[in-house]
C-alpha cells in the first residue's frame, strides 16, 4: 500500500512517500525550485502544489501518481467556518475585487478565505491535471482515471503523527505548537497502546508561534523563516523586558495559555528596519521574548506529564525548531526523554499525514504493528558516482578522484580548508545533517566569522558543532545522543578554547551527535579528523549561501561552491578544489 503525504497549504512545501508503514522518500519543494520556504504563506499561493518533491518520491520508489493507493493533505478544510456545507457541488465563493482594503476579520479569518478554501478544495484536481508539462508523465492518469482515495488530515494531527509515529520509541506524551492550522495553534496529547488521544488544545487568536512571528517582524527579520535568528539574537540580551512577555502571553494553569495583542510598538518603540544596526535594546527584547516562550512551553509540559504520567515526550510543529526552549524542556522539565520530529515545521506535516492515513488503513485490515522510526533524516535524493563523474566531466571542470575521502577531506580540513561536503542521500528539515554541508575546523576562533562572511550572513549567528556520538559527553557537558541538531549543550570549560569556533556567545553549542550507522562516510570523516588534531569534532553548517535553500543535486552543489569563497568541494568520491587551497 502506497500513501502520498502533501503540504501545500502555507509554506514549506513538501512530498512523502509511505509504503506499508516505511518511509520511502520525502523531500521538500524549495531543494528543486531554488525558492526558499518553496513560497510565502499567502492565500493565493495555496494552489502551487510541491509537484518537484512529488514526483522524487514517485521516482525514489519506481512507480507513477497511478501506483498510489492513498493521497494524505495534511490541512482539513471542513474545520473552516469558510467552507460551504455538504451541497457544495453547487456551491460558490464570494471574494471581494480587492480584498486587501477589507476591513479587518475575526480572529482567525481572512477576507481571502474565500479564495483559499477553493484552492483547498480542489487539490486533488490539480494534483491530478495541474503537474507542470516536464513532470507530467509520472502523473498521467490510466485508463480509467485515478485509483487513489484522498484524504484530508487536519494540520496538528499531521504534526502530532510526525512525532508519535517517527518517534523512536512507543508510547509517549505529545506536544505541537506552530503558527496556526485551521484554528488550533497548540496541540497536547497521548499516544497509547496505539490509540491516540486529545487532552487539550488552545485556538487562535493566543497563538506562541504567530507571537514570535511578530517580534521576528518587528525586530526587522522575515516572519515564516527568520524566527531561528530571533533565537540567536537572544543570547546577547538579557531578559528586561519579561515581564511585558508576561502580561502579553498568561499561562491558564490547565494546559493552556492566552496571548494579547503584543502591542510591539507601544510597548518596545519603532521597529528595526531590516538591515539596520542591532542595538541592545533589540537583543534584550528578543532574550524577554524567547525567556516567556520557555517558561509557557515549561508550563505546557508539565501540565501534559501530570494527565498522562508518561515519561516520554515528542514534539513537532515550527515553534518546536527552537532548539534553546527544546532544551529547557529536556533539562528542566519533568520527563525522562524528549524526542522532537526533526522535520518539525510545516515540511514534516507531509510526513504526518502520510504516516497517520498508513497507520490508520493497516489499522483496519489488522495490522497495528509500526514498522519504522526516525532514525536518520536521510530521505531524499541521491546522485550515483557514475552520475556525478559524468556532469563534472560535461561541466569541463578539474577533478580527480580520492582514494581515501574521508582521510583526503580531513587532510584538507585539518590545513584550515573550507569544505562543500556532498554525499547520499539529502537531509529532510530545515538542518543540514552531514549530506549537503559546510564543514571546517572547529579550532580556528575565527572560523564562525570566516564562515558567516562566506555564506553571507549576519555576524552574530553562530555555527553548529557535529561531534562523534562516543566522545560527545568528553566534550559537552551531559551531552546525549543528539542527531538532528534540535538541542544545545553547554561547551565544558576546558573544551570551549579548543573548539571556539562553535561555542555561542551564551556558553552553548547546538550539537549534533552522529555514529556510524547513521552515515558511515560523515563518521568516518570525523574519525579521520580526530587521528589528525586530537578534535573529533567539525563545524557543520548548511551548503547554501545566503537566501538560497540547501543545495540538492550536482549542479546546485557546483553552482554554489563556484559562487562562493569555499576552498574545495568533495562530492561522492570527486574533489574539486580551488586555487590556493590544499593541505
Amino acid at each position: 500500500m502506497y500513501t502520498l503525504g502533501i503540504n501545500a497549504v502555507y509554506h514549506d512545501s513538501a512530498a512523502t512517500l509511505v509504503k506499508d508503514g516505511v518511509v520511502i522518500a520525502a523531500a521538500e519543494d524549495e531543494r528543486f525550485t531554488h525558492v526558499k520556504h518553496a513560497k510565502r504563506p499567502v492565500p493565493f499561493s495555496t494552489w502551487q502544489m510541491p509537484f518537484d518533491a512529488i514526483d522524487y518520491c514517485l521516482k525514489e520508489a519506481g512507480i507513477t501518481l497511478a501506483d498510489i493507493d492513498h493521497v494524505a493533505y495534511s490541512y482539513d478544510p471542513a474545520l473552516l467556518a469558510s467552507m460551504p456545507g455538504p451541497s457544495r457541488g453547487a456551491a460558490t465563493i464570494a471574494l471581494p475585487l480587492e480584498p486587501g482594503l477589507q476591513r479587518t476579520s475575526p480572529p482567525g479569518e481572512s477576507p481571502w478565505d474565500p479564495l483559499f478554501v477553493s484552492y483547498i478544495v480542489n487539490a486533488r484536481a490539480q494534483l491530478i491535471d495541474g503537474a507542470p508539462h516536464h513532470l507530467a508523465k509520472r502523473f498521467r492518469a490510466p485508463e480509467g482515471g485515478h485509483r487513489f482515495a484522498w484524504h484530508y488530515v487536519e494540520h496538528h494531527l499531521a504534526h502530532e503523527a510526525s512525532a508519535f509515529l517517527a518517534a523512536p520509541f512507543g508510547d509517549t506524551a505529545v506536544l505541537t505548537m506552530d503558527g496556526r492550522g485551521e484554528g488550533v495553534t497548540t496541540s497536547l496529547g497521548q499516544f497509547v497502546d496505539g490509540q491516540y488521544k486529545r487532552l487539550k488544545q488552545v485556538e487562535l487568536p493566543h497563538s506562541l508561534g504567530l507571537l514570535y512571528e511578530a517580534v521576528t517582524t518587528w525586530l526587522g527579520f522575515l516572519h515564516s523563516s527568520d524566527e531561528y535568528k530571533v533565537m540567536a539574537l537572544a543570547a546577547f540580551g538579557r531578559p528586561n523586558y519579561a515581564d511585558a512577555f508576561r502580561e502579553i502571553v498568561r499561562y491558564r494553569g490547565n494546559g493552556s495559555y492566552t496571548v494579547d495583542d503584543p502591542r510591539l510598538v507601544e510597548r518596545f518603540g519603532p521597529p528595526r528596519e531590516r538591515g539596520g544596526p542591532l542595538e541592545q535594546h533589540h537583543y534584550d527584547v528578543a532574550s524577554s521574548l524567547q525567556t516567556v516562550l520557555e517558561e509557557t512551553v515549561l508550563e505546557l509540559a508539565r501540565w501534559l506529564h501530570e494527565r498522562t504520567g508518561l515519561p516520554r515526550l515528542c514534539m513537532a510543529g515550527g515553534v518546536a525548531l527552537n532548539c534553546v526552549m527544546n532544551s529547557r524542556v529536556r533539562d528542566e522539565g519533568p520527563f525522562d526523554e524528549v524526542w522532537v520530529q526533526p522535520a518539525a515545521g510545516d515540511a514534516g506535516t507531509a510526513l504526518g499525514a502520510a504516516l497517520w492515513i498508513d497507520w490508520r488503513e493497516r489499522g483496519l485490515k489488522g495490522d497495528r504493528v509500526r514498522h519504522w522510526a526516525m532514525s536518520h533524516a536521510y530521505l531524499g535524493p541521491s546522485y550515483p558516482d557514475a552520475e556525478i563523474e559524468s556532469f563534472l566531466r560535461w561541466s569541463k571542470v578539474p577533478f580527480k578522484r580520492l582514494a581515501d575521502v574521508a582521510g583526503e577531506t580531513a587532510d584538507l580540513l585539518a590545513a584550515g580548508n573550507v569544505i562543500g561536503w556532498y554525499q547520499g542521500r539529502t537531509e529532510f528539515g530545515p538542518r543540514a545533517l552531514g549530506a549537503r554541508s559546510i564543514l571546517a575546523s572547529p579550532v580556528d576562533p575565527g572560523m564562525q566569522a570566516k564562515l558567516n562572511e562566506i555564506k553571507d550572513r549576519e555576524d552574530f549567528r553562530p555555527v553548529a558543532p557535529v561531534v562523534m556520538e562516543e566522545h560527545a559527553a568528553e566534550w559537552f557537558v551531559n551531552a546525549r545522543t543528539a542527531p538532528f541538531m534540535l538541542f544545545i549543550f553547554d561547551v565544558k570549560p576546558e573544551a570551549a578554547q579548543r573548539i571556539p569556533a562553535v561555542r555561542h556567545v551564551d556558553g552553548t553549542a547546538r550539537v549534533q551527535t552522529v555514529n556510524r550507522s547513521q552515515h558511515p562516510l560523515y563518521y568516518d570523516l570525523l574519525a579521520a579528523f580526530h587521528a589528525r588534531t586530537g578534535v573529533p569534532i567539525l563545524v557543520n553548517t548548511s551548503f547554501n549561501t545566503r537566501g538560497e535553500p540547501m543545495v540538492n543535486s550536482p549542479r546546485d552543489a557546483l553552482e554554489s561552491f563556484w559562487t562562493s569563497p569555499l576552498d574545495a568541494l568533495v562530492i561522492g568520491p570527486f574533489l574539486i578544489t580551488k586555487q590556493g587551497a590544499g593541505s
